[in-house]
C-alpha cells in the first residue's frame, strides 16, 4: 500500500486509529503542541486574527474556525484574548473541524458553543477567519524517490510477516515534473494531496468571501527528503513498527499549500519565533512573569524559550497566512513586495 493509505489507516481507522481512540496530547500522551505549552501562543494568534478582521472591515457575522483543534486549548485562548475587541465575539460563529470522537469530547468541555464538522467543505458561508496549528503535518503523504527522469514510489508491504518499506517500479509522475530541476537521483520528495485539496478550498473561499487562514506547522517552503516520523511517549520510534499506537507526522510543504490556495494570495513563510516576537511575546512574557515565582516562573521562562528559540520550536515551525488579494497581511507576517 502507499504511505498515504498506511498513514490514513494508522491514524483514522474507526476502531484502531490513533486519533480515533485516544487523546494524544500532554504529558500523559505522545506529544505536546504550542497551545499546551503556554497561553501566550493562543493569545497572540487571536489578536493577530482579530486585527485582520478589523482590517477587512469587521464583517458581521463571520466564521471563526479551527482545523484539528486538539483539546480546544488554542481556541479557548483566542477567545479570551479577543474578548475586549469591540464586536468580535458578537459577530463570531465558532466552527471546529475535527473527526476524532475522543478529541471532540475534550473540545466540548472548553468550547460548548461550537459547531463541529468532519470536513472543511461544510463550513458555512461568510468571511472565514481560521487557524490551523499542527494540522497539515498529520495528513497522509506519498513519497517518491527519483530514478533518472522517473520516480519510484515508497510503499509499505509484508516481508517475513513483518511490515517493511519498499520501492515500486520506476514510473513517470507528471505532477513532479517541476522537481526534476532541483533534485538528483535518490532524492525523496513528499506530496500531500489531502493538504493541497484543503488549501484549495480555503483559498477559493477566502478569495471570494474574505477572511484569513493562519497556518502554523513544522516544515519548509519546499519538500525534500524523508520526513516521516512517529512519536510515542514523547520519543521517536520506527514509523511502521507499531501501527495505530503512535502519532505519524511529516514536514509540511508550504509551497504546495500556497500554490493550491490560488486565487488567494499568501504571506512570506515566517519562522514561528520571528512571528511571535513581532507580535510581542517577550513583552507579554515579562508581564505574566511579574506575578510568578520559583517553579512557576522557571516553567514560564522555559515555555517562552521553547516557543521562540531557534534551537527549540522557533525555527523548525513556520507560519503562513492565506488572504484575499490586496488585503493587509495579519500582524507579524509580511507579503512579498511588488518588484
Amino acid at each position: 500500500m502507499t504511505l498515504a493509505d498506511y498513514m490514513a489507516a494508522c491514524l483514522m481507522h474507526p476502531q484502531h486509529g490513533y486519533y480515533s481512540t485516544r487523546d494524544p496530547l500532554g504529558a500523559g500522551g505522545d506529544f505536546t503542541t504550542a497551545p499546551e505549552i503556554s497561553q501566550m501562543f493562543g493569545e497572540l494568534l487571536g489578536l493577530s486574527l482579530a486585527q485582520s478582521w478589523l482590517d477587512q472591515g469587521a464583517p458581521a457575522p463571520f466564521v471563526l474556525a479551527e482545523l484539528g483543534p486538539g483539546r480546544g486549548t488554542l481556541m479557548a485562548d483566542i477567545l479570551r484574548a479577543t474578548a475586549r475587541v469591540p464586536g468580535f465575539h458578537a459577530a463570531a460563529r465558532l466552527h471546529l473541524v475535527e473527526t476524532s470522537p475522543a478529541l471532540r469530547a475534550e473540545q466540548a468541555k472548553r468550547l460548548p458553543q461550537a459547531t463541529w464538522h468532519d470536513v472543511v467543505q461544510t463550513l458555512p458561508d461568510g468571511p472565514l477567519f481560521l487557524v490551523a496549528n499542527e494540522f497539515f503535518d498529520a495528513l497522509p503523504i506519498r513519497q517518491f524517490q527519483r530514478a533518472g527522469e522517473d520516480w519510484r514510489e515508497r510503499v509499505v508491504g509484508l516481508h517475513d510477516n513483518r511490515l517493511k518499506l519498499g520501492l515500486a517500479a520506476p514510473a513517470p509522475q507528471p505532477g513532479l515534473s517541476h522537481r526534476l530541476d532541483d533534485t538528483q537521483d535518490g532524492d525523496i520528495v513528499e506530496t500531500c494531496a489531502p493538504g493541497q485539496a484543503i488549501a484549495a478550498v480555503l483559498g477559493a473561499r477566502i478569495a471570494a468571501q474574505g477572511g484569513v487562514a493562519l497556518l502554523i506547522d513544522y516544515g519548509d517552503w519546499r519538500s525534500l527528503g524523508d520526513t516521516l516520523q512517529a512519536l510515542k511517549g514523547h520519543a521517536h520510534i520506527d514509523p511502521i513498527a507499531l501501527p495505530g499506537t503512535s502519532d505519524l507526522t511529516t514536514h509540511v510543504d508550504f509551497e504546495a499549500l500556497a500554490r493550491a490556495a490560488a486565487p488567494a494570495t499568501h504571506t512570506l513563510l515566517t519562522p514561528q519565533g520571528v512571528f511571535l516576537e513581532r507580535l510581542g511575546i517577550t513583552q507579554r512574557a515579562q508581564a505574566l512573569a511579574r506575578s510568578l515565582s520559583d517553579a512557576a516562573l522557571d516553567s514560564h521562562i522555559a515555555a517562552h524559550r521553547r516557543l521562540t528559540h531557534p534551537d527549540e520550536m522557533g525555527s523548525l515551525f513556520k507560519t503562513l497566512a492565506l488572504l484575499p488579494q490586496g488585503a493587509p497581511p495579519p500582524p507579524g507576517l509580511e507579503i512579498r513586495p511588488l518588484s
